[in-house]
């Protein structure tokens, strides 16, 4: 099943909360309609987010991949295992785009992952480049470098104005995670 004739290109980028959440409720919209979505996420793993129990319970419209740590990456000097984890989670990403069994395909922090030099930039350009033409692909995540942005047909950024965790709020389970 598709969604329509044709897919385009969504990027959600910025330093604003929202990025992961705006392409997790597509894909439940998407799901309410039976379509049937794919989120790889890079640079998160081992983290008992909230979207991971959520994505079980709809018959598996949504499956989520991760590939990364609990810890967070050191952007000066990643560790070895993060350079790793992302590789794997590009192989995934080509594979998922090769083989096109899902109408939506999220690759979730991997513009983050760009910015912290996990991933190079063509790496990014040329999954776009091979989308499938019925698919819908969207990349989220900070730091969305010109040339993703031309390459997109959306482009959204997220811009941070107020956000508790500045008052010292740690991330809540139901809603960060």
């Amino acid at each position: 099943m598709t969604i329509q004739p044709r897919g385009y290109v969504q990027v959600y980028t910025g330093d604003g909360k929202g990025k992961t959440t705006a392409a997790l409720g597509l894909c439940l919209r998407a799901a309410g309609h039976g379509f049937r979505s794919r989120i790889i996420q890079f640079m998160k793993g081992q983290i008992d987010y909230g979207e991971l129990k959520a994505a079980l319970k709809l018959g598996g419209l949504i499956t989520i991949t991760q590939a990364g740590r609990a810890a967070f990456v050191d952007k000066k000097k990643p560790d070895p295992e993060d350079v790793k984890l992302a590789g794997q989670a590009l192989e995934l990403s080509r594979q998922a785009l090769a083989e096109a069994r899902v109408d939506i395909l999220v690759l979730d922090e991997i513009l983050c992952a760009l910015d912290f030099k996990l991933v190079k930039e063509a790496e990014v350009l040329d999954l776009i480049r091979s989308k499938p033409e019925k698919l819908e692909l969207i990349l989220t995540g900070r730091g969305a470098t010109e040339a993703v942005i031309r390459a997109a047909d959306l482009a959204t950024e997220m811009k941070a104005i107020k956000h508790y965790f500045d008052q010292g709020v740690a991330d809540r389970v139901g809603i960060e995670r």
